[in-house]
């Protein structure tokens, strides 16, 4: 371990850069030099060597500590480590890509303390449980289980028969997972009973006698008139037998009561402080035209605030696939941020499925200041507030339209058209939704993002305009300046 690291960055990472090295334990000193650039990714290996070879009375010159053993580049920064090394007298190492992630490079968790616990279960419905193979339902069982659920629900068709429910029961219990019935079907309900099932939706005034012999812990429901007293007066008449339960006062979907039942959850919980409340999430998620990371932040915010016990949901519209996972998130997100008293925000930007929580986007001034300072041919790309930027030392292209832009780079290639149609289409998205982009590097998607095996310069050529012909004896050779 050295005794001192120099860390480089840009003006706008400055801040960001101080705040996350002064909240670790590094086992040793450091110090930080600001580059003259707004924009830590814009620089390149010989650009920082110049900046550090500079007469020292240059006022872009930068000074090396004496006293510093290795400088750390920003990850993402492009270039031979041996230009710094050169100018510096000192190893050099490449860090995180994103500063965000220098508590896990030096070995320290970077999550705020007490992150990721949570008091909320989460139980995933298996809809038309009895249709599927045994295989396939405990593919889909461990699916939900690795996205975050502690219970599988096992939606049952009515009219089913109710040994076959007692077999797929006994099936999920004996590779263990705990299970809950959905049926109101006494017969079926006893079955389940028998086979193990840990837990019964559901029981309302029309059913509610089998309470007093279920091994189950059942969950009461209102009954079909959906008044929220009913309710109540089910749950009262358990406990008066000794039975315990848990409540759910039925989250209606939106054009069918969503406000009115966003009040019984409220004053059920009012009226029963101690009572394990239960909401069902998938009657929002599964029925409204919306992307579902939001909705489901949205109802574990209710859910953490109201302190209930456990969110159903399910996995059936295709805008609503990883809504486990996102309540799994949400519900972690949400115990920090109510328990710390602050809002959900800047805390996890796994839910940001879409739209990133910070833009980071060069001026195409700094753009020009960077290309000036180019000598090589290989191309760089980002994009500013309006437009698309690929330059490199010959040639500066901007627009909108990728098709456009390629076709003024003077790329032949195979291996580099490929990369680069790739890199453009990503910059095109990244401008089409307001999205960071950076070259090489994966578009954030949340939750959701794919982290590249590979990095993507170890796995492309360099980026090169076509070669021009040798010009036949007497022709002028043009230039692009």
């Amino acid at each position: 371990m050295p005794n001192k690291i120099l860390f480089v960055t840009g003006r706008l990472a400055e801040p960001a850069l101080r705040r996350t090295l002064a909240a670790l334990t590094l086992p040793c000193a450091y110090e930080i030099v600001v580059m003259p650039i707004s924009i830590a990714a814009l620089m390149t290996t010989s650009w920082m060597a110049r900046h550090f070879t500079l007469p020292a009375a240059h006022p872009r010159h930068r000074r090396i500590p004496p006293d510093c053993d290795l400088v750390m580049i920003p990850g993402h920064c492009q270039g031979d480590l041996a230009e710094i090394e050169q100018a510096c007298g000192l190893p050099a190492q490449k860090g995180p890509t994103d500063l965000q992630e220098l508590p896990d490079y030096f070995g320290q968790k970077g999550r705020l303390e007490g992150y990721g616990r949570y008091d909320i279960q989460l139980i995933a419905e298996v809809q038309d449980a009895l249709q599927l193979t045994e295989a396939a339902l405990l593919s889909r069982a461990e699916y939900y289980r690795a996205s975050g659920a502690e219970i599988i629900d096992l939606g049952i068709t009515p009219g089913s028969a109710p040994d076959a429910v007692a077999r797929t029961v006994q099936l999920l219990k004996q590779a263990g997972y705990p299970v809950s019935l959905d049926s109101m079907d006494p017969a079926i309900i006893r079955e389940a009973d028998a086979a193990g099932a840990d837990y019964i939706l559901s029981l309302n005034s029309s059913n509610l006698q089998l309470g007093r012999s279920l091994q189950a812990r059942p969950v009461v429901i209102p009954d079909e008139d959906g008044d929220v007293t009913s309710l109540w007066r089910n749950a009262e008449q358990l406990w008066a037998w000794g039975r315990d339960c848990i409540l759910d006062p039925i989250m209606q979907p939106i054009s069918f009561g969503f406000s009115r039942s966003l009040s019984d959850l409220y004053r059920t919980r009012e009226r029963y402080p101690e009572a394990k409340l239960m909401m069902g999430a998938h009657h929002l998620s599964e029925l409204t035209d919306a992307d579902s990371s939001g909705i489901n932040a949205l109802l574990m915010g209710i859910a953490q605030e109201l302190k209930l016990s456990f969110v159903l949901t399910t996995e059936v519209a295709p805008w609503a696939r990883g809504s486990i996972r996102e309540l799994d998130i949400a519900r972690r997100l949400m115990y920090y941020a109510i328990n710390a008293g602050v809002p959900p925000k800047r805390l996890e930007e796994g839910l940001l499925t879409v739209k990133d929580s910070r833009l980071l986007r060069p001026a195409p001034a700094t753009l020009r200041e960077m290309q000036a300072a180019l000598t090589d041919p290989n191309f760089r790309i980002f994009i500013t507030d309006q437009h698309i930027c690929v330059f490199n030392a010959d040639r500066f292209i901007a627009g909108t339209d990728i098709e456009t832009i390629f076709e003024q780079l003077g790329v032949d290639d195979a291996g580099h058209a490929f990369y680069l149609g790739h890199e453009l289409t990503k910059a095109q998205l990244a401008l089409q939704l307001g999205k960071n982009y950076q070259q090489d590097q994966p578009l954030r998607w949340g939750y959701l993002t794919v982290v590249e095996a590979q990095p993507a310069h170890e796995r492309h050529v360099r980026l090169t305009q076509r070669r021009r012909p040798k010009p036949e004896p007497d022709e002028e050779v043009p230039h692009d300046h």
